[in-house]
């Protein structure tokens, strides 16, 4: 049995009422790379069965500590059945974008039961109307709880069920499988050994609090960083509801890479939040609610150190950054939200990338769980609004991949919500036919933002500004040379 990390716990303990901590994705399929044109549902169970050993998220489920004394540990599942897992399902008629858009909302609105291995698969056909997709096209819709892992491990778990030929490559022969029944004398043993280890746990944070304070204090003095003030409350900000909307936008790497390279020292990332920043500024603004402040965004970074890469569960820090949607001019924005991103890279290096899991190991789960469950049922002050929205990086493959035969042609990300903020964006990364893209998907509570076609179009219209605006110059400069 492996103990949950107090981090990995946390995302049990923020799963509220109509607040499901799992993370997903819908992937896109072509068909036409299979040798007889078609994918089979029993080949799909095949090809899982003869994988399920390569990762432990598949087969094991959650055993609770007796009395919530200690953090949950994850157990084999003795019953676990693959079908239960993998469901076989249809897109209603016509079929289109905003039909599977619809169904993948609703699925990923629903929790996962806890008394099973957290994860769930969804073979999707009818789409029979996908604008811009080949013919004969299938999904798959994977959700995975966000205590069994984060966007970086779930990389790793999308690899492996895909291949970079249309073959299924050979996985070896999978190890005797040995069912470890939890032990309650054992948990409850280990649980008071942790009890005993949180002063000197503690202990050890507060020795580093005055190095930390330290950094801080210098890197104010050094205009390092800054603190991000009068962070505005917006629609997004308040009690959610249990529905949930799912939207994305595509966009071509190749252009992104540019609009970076018109700056010195921005980033892709800095391109994706201006992006959003201008989709923000743009929605908030038809609907007459644009703070004059500034919305800030929280930002997920990846804390793992190399020898902890493969390792699964969460390991993941937080940095707030502000979007500057003060800022009319695209192109100014993006230079703005490249400062402030480098403000809050170098203010979450000062505190420590690891502090917000060593905090998570040592807060007590019932403590978290109780405040978590205060903001989501009273809504969030004005005065303690941490952040507007979350947007977060989560690489995807750089070489064309296979499932089943059948050539991944698409793919987007779903987040999960947190309390006080309901929109979540996700950007990821593609290849297909050698051409790279950039998707930017967003889930959001549907009471919040109750169009998101609109939405989308708003963030579609940001990118096109910002590429107009930064693009422009550099065409102009090219054409006065050649003169």
């Amino acid at each position: 049995m492996q103990q949950l990390s107090g981090q990995d716990a946390m995302f049990l303990h923020a799963e509220l009422d109509g607040l499901p901590q799992h993370i997903g994705s819908v992937s896109i399929y072509d068909q036409s790379t299979v040798p007889d044109g078609k994918v089979r549902f029993k080949e799909i169970l095949a090809m899982l069965e003869s994988r399920v050993h390569l990762s432990p998220i598949f087969r094991r489920r959650l055993a609770f500590v007796p009395y919530n004394l200690g953090r949950p540990y994850w157990a084999e599942d003795p019953d676990f059945d693959m079908e239960y897992h993998v469901r076989h399902i249809a897109l209603p008629k016509p079929g289109d974008w905003r039909q599977l858009c619809i169904l993948s909302a609703r699925i990923h609105s629903q929790p996962l039961r806890r008394d099973k291995p957290m994860w769930e698969i969804y073979v999707i056909e009818g789409l029979n109307n996908l604008e811009g997709y080949p013919p004969n096209c299938f999904a798959l819709l994977m959700k995975v709880h966000h205590c069994a892992m984060d966007g970086a491990t779930g990389t790793q778990f999308m690899n492996i069920v895909h291949d970079i030929t249309p073959k299924n490559r050979d996985v070896g022969r999978a190890p005797p499988w040995i069912v470890e029944r939890p032990s309650m004398p054992r948990m409850l043993g280990r649980a008071y050994v942790d009890a005993w280890r949180k002063p000197g746990q503690i202990a050890g944070i507060l020795k580093e609090a005055g190095p930390t304070f330290m950094r801080l204090r210098k890197g104010r003095q050094q205009n390092q960083f800054h603190n991000i003030e009068d962070k505005p409350k917006t629609r997004f900000q308040g009690k959610i509801s249990r529905h949930r909307v799912v939207e994305a936008c595509k966009f071509d790497f190749e252009v992104v890479r540019a609009i970076k390279n018109t700056q010195p020292g921005t980033t892709v990332n800095d391109v994706m939040l201006t992006i959003v920043a201008g989709g923000l500024r743009k929605y908030l603004q038809s609907k007459g609610e644009l703070p004059e402040q500034s919305l800030v965004t929280g930002c997920p970074i990846d804390v793992r150190s190399v020898k902890e890469r493969s390792a699964g569960g969460n390991m993941v820090g937080f940095m707030n950054v502000a979007l500057r949607t003060d800022i009319v001019n695209p192109s100014e924005r993006l230079v703005a939200v490249h400062a402030e991103a480098q403000s809050s890279k170098a203010y979450a290096e000062a505190l420590g990338p690891r502090f917000a899991v060593d905090l998570t190991d040592v807060m007590p789960g019932n403590v978290l769980s109780l405040a978590l469950r205060t903001a989501s049922a009273t809504g969030m002050a004005e005065a303690s609004v941490v952040f507007n929205t979350i947007v977060t990086n989560v690489p995807g493959p750089p070489v064309q991949l296979y499932m089943c035969g059948a050539a991944l042609v698409d793919s987007i990300s779903l987040g999960p919500l947190m309390p006080n903020v309901g929109l979540f964006h996700i950007v990821y990364s593609t290849v297909q036919d050698k051409k790279g893209t950039i998707n930017l998907s967003f889930s959001a509570c549907r009471s919040m933002l109750p169009d998101p076609g609109f939405y989308a179009q708003c963030l579609q219209e940001s990118h096109d500004e910002l590429r107009d605006t930064a693009l422009s110059p550099v065409k102009k400069r090219k054409k006065t040379k050649t003169q």
